[in-house]
């Protein structure tokens, strides 16, 4: 043992001394810029943004969102004091807009970037490179094999290394050729920079579909609307039920198209006895125009068969029935007239009625009740629907007057009525009894209030109307990405080198090697593949030859192996 080393056994002390010495460089302002770039957009921070957007998404489905309904947001807030604010603060109750969801977005999107950009340059200059040279020791390669040409072929090297170049460009890799006027030509092909690019677009699908989020987010809108037939519904603000506009949504992008219900047809199933009465299809007849003076046209609005108008699809959600109802005041004037909305609530179309009628004189007036398709009424005197169509329909209401709260301008469920403020007229409990109305029938309000007919019936409709800009753009992308996917799964990158020298009793001595980048379960196959090929090109009796090792194949029938000379140690692959 040298005198350095005992020295150094015995003293450690002059080692720690120089460690504690030593100073870190010190990264400065540019320097931490370089490292936190460098952090972000890694592959790895890439994935956990992924990660963390599709955690951050978790909130939106938890928790009441304002832009899909505020009504809710405002009464969750009410019924949980003690931490709804709080909920409000975090920005909880709009998490596709909020500050932190928006961050994760945007840091995504820069990481993503940042990834892809550096990798196509690296793999633009990759695939103008020439193949690696070629190793000095074919044989410590994963595949490796011989074969042995004749030398009454009359075949030497430089033709059969020429040869060999042009069966590997059909076969589609890219060849180039290493000393074919010398004693021992080599050359080197490489194939499979399509999973690379599978790769690449993969990820710029990515941010394609990011990027087409985004601006059906900031420019799209989307609305509810119900339609009684014979309605028409205009595209313009005040024509929504419910609206709910992008980020960045201007007024002009409404195209003022209309679109009228003409009729709606539903059929039951009249033969399943497990199924009778369900609905098995649904049908609504509807006028369009695409601009004011454009001429009508007939359309069907099915569901899942959407009906598009002026950049935006018109879905079929909802359905049910709107009995026409004719409201007289004490005066005798008319206070209300038209179909109200029956909100489904059970089985065969069984639904609740709310009718509000603050135009009456002296006192407004409000209805509560039900409508039933097909009434029945049991021993006990309670009604039900039997059946979903229109066999036997009914109105059953209680009536109340009173100030309805609607004069003080805070905003009311239509299909709810308040009635702790309200005066009764009529319900089971009174002398007057309950309202119970058929087709054709009208019924006079006690103490002169007024009177109301059930004059028909109507069907309606509930329509979701949407406009997203990016929509088409992110199907595209996401077609792309699963397509970019695929090739860099099933594709694989591999090489082929090939080396070819005259040995002193004539024959042409041709070894060749294979190597994947990456785990490549196929390239034996492969190797086998350019072997037969080989062979077949140079008419070469290959029938007797052994496979030695897994990946060791030696040469065609011949007793044994005798490279040309001059191979040396191997080099590693490039």
């Amino acid at each position: 043992m040298s005198e350095r080393v005992k020295a150094n056994k015995k003293s450690p002390a002059p080692v720690a001394a120089a460690k504690a010495d030593a100073a870190l460089p010190v990264l400065g302002p540019l320097g931490m810029l370089r490292w936190a770039w460098t952090q972000l957009t890694s592959m790895r921070t890439a994935l956990f943004l992924l990660l963390l957007l599709a955690v951050a998404a978790v909130p939106g489905s938890l928790f009441p969102q304002r832009p899909a309904n505020p009504f809710v947001v405002t009464q969750y807030i009410k019924d949980n004091a003690e931490y709804g604010e709080l909920l409000d603060t975090l920005q909880l109750f709009d998490v596709y807009s909020s500050a932190w969801f928006s961050a994760i977005y945007i840091l995504l999107f820069i990481s993503l970037i940042g990834c892809v950009v550096p990798r196509a340059i690296a793999h633009y200059k990759a695939m103008r490179s020439q193949p690696p040279r070629t190793p000095k020791r074919l044989s410590r390669l994963p595949e490796y094999g011989t074969l042995v040409v004749p030398a009454s072929a009359n075949f030497p090297a430089s033709d059969a290394i020429n040869s060999a170049a042009g069966l590997l460009r059909k076969r589609g890799y890219r060849v180039e050729v290493r000393d074919d006027d010398g004693a021992r030509p080599s050359l080197g092909a490489e194939r499979g920079f399509a999973k690379e690019v599978g790769n690449l677009v993969f990820h710029t699908s990515l941010i394609g579909v990011l990027v087409s989020v985004a601006i059906g987010g900031l420019f799209g809108y989307s609305g509810q609307r119900i339609l009684v037939e014979g309605d028409t519904f205009v595209n313009t603000l005040v024509g929504y039920d419910q609206f709910t506009p992008g980020a960045n949504f201007q007024s002009s992008q409404l195209q003022p198209y209309s679109i009228q219900l003409d009729k709606f047809d539903v059929v039951f199933d009249r033969e399943s006895p497990g199924k009778f009465g369900q609905p098995i299809d649904f049908n609504a007849e509807v006028t369009t125009r695409e601009t004011p003076d454009a001429p009508a046209k007939q359309e069907v609005l099915k569901v899942n068969e959407p009906v598009t108008l002026g950049g935006t699809s018109i879905y079929l959600t909802g359905n049910g029935y709107a009995p026409v109802v004719t409201i007289r005041d004490g005066a005798g004037n008319v206070a209300m007239q038209g179909p109200v909305v029956a909100k489904l609530q059970g089985e065969n179309y069984y639904s609740s009625v709310v009718i509000k009628v603050p135009d009456a004189k002296p006192d407004q007036l409000g209805f509560v009740g039900f409508f039933l398709p097909t009434a029945f009424i049991t021993d006990e005197g309670i009604s039900f629907s039997g059946d979903p169509d229109l066999f036997n329909p009914q109105l059953t209401l209680n009536s109340y007057f009173g100030d309805l709260g609607l004069d003080n301008g805070s905003p009311q469920n239509v299909f709810e009525l308040d009635v702790a403020d309200l005066t009764p007229l009529n319900n089971r409990n009174l002398d007057a009894g309950g309202i119970t109305l058929a087709p054709g029938s009208t019924y006079t309000l006690p103490d002169g209030k007024g009177s109301i007919s059930f004059d028909s019936v109507k069907r309606y409709v509930g329509v979701d109307i949407h406009h997203n800009p990016g929509q088409l753009y992110a199907l595209i992308f996401a077609l792309l990405a699963v397509a970019g996917l695929i090739v860099s799964l099933y594709v694989n990158r591999r090489r082929v080198w090939i080396r070819t020298g005259t040995h002193d009793d004539g024959r042409t001595m041709v070894e060749y090697g294979l190597l994947a980048r990456g785990e490549d379960h196929r390239l034996a196959g492969e190797a086998q593949a350019i072997r037969k090929l080989l062979a077949e090109e140079w008419d070469l009796d290959d029938s007797g030859s052994t496979q030695q090792t897994p990946s060791r194949q030696g040469d065609n029938g011949a007793d044994s192996v005798t490279t040309p000379t001059g191979s040396a140690g191997p080099t590693k692959d490039q």
